[in-house]
């Protein structure tokens, strides 16, 4: 191939790639000043929350109760920097007018929007520590090869993935587009756990093992439910509108009320309650709901399904 006709390659490669039709959907205008919101800065902004929620198993080792406030006030105060910088890139984001230059004294500035959820959120963190206190608690009562707390904190990837989950959780309620998708996902690459931001769980939430777990946008977990490996809580086929489109933003996930086991590669999907004190069995599909107290299992003998009661 001729230096000419690479150029002439180059050149019409370029011009098909740089066409707008090609590019619909799959192309972001960047606005001067405000980049989209970083993989790297978010990663840190999670190993900071780590550290200040679990001081001396993240983050500085040498930490001790005299410099306990020292450590947390550092880390603390560079998350707040890059949690609102990463905020306002996410706001950015979702507003194609975005002007970092305007002038920022209306309620609508983004600045100032940015700075009141960066406030909200480290404000909470306190209290997203004694919900995960519980999550802690749950792993460990739950697990007879646990030795103590610090062994769950440090190993156990439910935690980590729920670090991530709550954090992503109350940002997705005050609004923030974006970053807590990335925040998430982040959780679902390092863990294998799946949890949408959107979710909502209640305490004394765990997860044993972890790996292959989905939860999805719409689920409703109450108190002291407890999943193994493999469970997805997922939804049916979309319905459609008038025109054939995907109907968005209505409950398509299950509602698992509290005291719910679910073991191992169960499927779970639809709008479907599974009732309190409710044990599904591991390899089950349900699509209906399951009245409480109710124990569904599989029998390997005659490969049938049975209800209130255990498998041999």
């Amino acid at each position: 191939m001729t230096p000419s006709s690479t150029n002439k390659t180059l050149i019409e490669t370029v011009s098909r790639l740089s066409d707008s039709e090609s590019l619909k959907g799959l192309f972001h205008q960047h606005q001067e000043g405000n980049p989209l919101p970083s993989g790297d800065a978010l990663s840190e902004i999670i190993q900071l929350a780590r550290g200040i929620l679990f001081p001396g198993y993240y983050g500085q080792s040498s930490v001790n109760r005299h410099t306990l406030p020292y450590h947390i006030g550092i880390d603390l105060e560079r998350m707040h920097k890059l949690l609102f910088q990463q905020i306002m890139a996410g706001l950015c984001f979702a507003d194609e007018d975005c002007d970092d230059d305007k002038d920022c004294t209306d309620d609508n500035c983004l600045q100032k929007k940015a700075r009141e959820i960066t406030n909200q959120l480290i404000e909470r963190l306190p209290e997203i520590r004694k919900i995960l206190a519980t999550d802690i608690e749950a792993a460990y009562n739950g697990d007879p090869a646990a030795v103590n707390f610090g062994e769950i904190i440090s190993c156990y990837p439910v935690i980590k993935a729920l670090v991530n989950y709550r954090i992503a959780h109350e940002l997705h309620v005050l609004g923030v587009p974006l970053i807590p998708r990335l925040i998430s996902e982040l959780a679902h690459s390092e863990t294998g756990i799946d949890i949408h931001p959107a979710a909502s769980i209640g305490n004394h939430f765990t997860i044993d093992h972890g790996t292959g777990v989905v939860i999805g946008a719409t689920c409703i977990i109450g108190d002291n439910v407890k999943l193994y490996q493999g469970v997805t809580l997922g939804a049916l086929s979309f319905p459609l509108d008038e025109n054939g489109n995907p109907i968005k933003g209505i409950p398509r996930h299950p509602i698992l009320e509290d005291n719910v086991i679910v073991y191992s590669n169960a499927t779970i999907l639809g709008r479907i309650t599974i009732g309190k004190g409710c044990v599904i069995g591991a390899n089950i599909w349900i699509t209906e709901n399951v009245a409480p107290n109710t124990k569904i299992y599989k029998s390997f003998r005659d490969n049938s399904t049975n209800l209130n009661g255990y498998g041999i």
